[in-house]
């Protein structure tokens, strides 16, 4: 994207509006994850002044990991909410051609002992995921979207190549999916999913929206003891990744021998 002139490597993002409480920032098609970074700053700061900050980013490009911005967030003590839209990759439900994006949505709540965070796309796997599984060659657990006949499928590749993406929860994921869109667009002024071009190597005018709340309760210690009791051992949201990264830091970084093998071809 860099090399096709699709980011701008130089770029800064610019604050082009101010409400109090709520910005607009112009991404100018710089670094997407640099743009979300120093914009969710932004945000931190309009919450500790206002008890919640709003930033809507517009004419940026891909965020890459979404959850890194809330973790972010919740790493200087505060709550937070963040979203993008994105291409046409999802059909919304009960049609067959994509209209809507798979439109991640963060969530994250700030906790001593580790924060609970929820990073989810609106597709029941991101494409991410599905190249993940694609290139590991495993099967998805469930069904992760259709074949070109119509066919509940869970080979990623076939998901891929069909552009048939399931949404999460089918209707409710596929509304969702919609309103942060209108979302996104509207209070950042910029580009909603039907403006954006369909081609994944030129994906950018993206509108993003981020969210910091400050003076949030700590329930959350009391909340999880409830949820995580011996007799129901579910995990939280945010407890494996946080569990990876203490591997990761002990151990050294786990990666994808295919995505290995791309980097050491370059």
């Amino acid at each position: 994207m860099i090399d096709n002139g699709s980011v701008d490597v130089g770029a800064e993002p610019a604050l082009a509006a101010s409400f109090g409480a709520l910005e607009r920032w112009d991404g100018r098609r710089g670094p997407g994850n640099l743009n979300v970074w120093t914009c969710m700053d932004r945000a931190i700061a309009l919450a500790r002044e206002h008890g919640i900050g709003c930033v809507a980013l517009a004419n940026t490009t891909r965020w890459m990991r979404g959850g890194a911005y809330c973790w972010q967030a919740a790493d200087a003590g505060v709550a937070s909410l963040c979203w993008t839209n994105t291409l046409a990759n999802t059909p919304p439900w009960g049609a067959t051609e994509p209209r809507i994006g798979n439109n991640p949505l963060v969530v994250a709540v700030p906790r001593a002992a580790g924060h609970v965070v929820l990073d989810m796309a609106m597709s029941q796997f991101s494409v991410g995921a599905l190249i993940a599984h694609w290139h590991r060659r495993e099967p998805l657990p469930v069904p992760g979207g259709f074949d070109a006949a119509g066919e509940a499928a869970t080979d990623a590749r076939t998901i891929l190549d069909s552009k048939r993406l399931l949404p999460i929860g089918y209707w409710k994921g596929s509304g969702l999916a919609l309103m942060l869109d209108l979302l996104a667009a509207g209070l950042s002024g910029g580009r909603a999913t039907y403006q954006i071009d369909l081609d994944p190597d030129r994906e950018v005018g993206l509108s993003q929206v981020l969210i910091a709340f400050a003076h949030v309760d700590v329930v959350a210690d009391a909340v999880l003891a409830h949820f995580g009791s011996p007799a129901h051992a579910a995990r939280y949201p945010g407890e494996r990744v946080q569990a990876a990264r203490e591997r990761s830091l002990r151990d050294g970084v786990e990666v994808d021998e295919n995505v290995w093998q791309e980097v050491q071809a370059l």
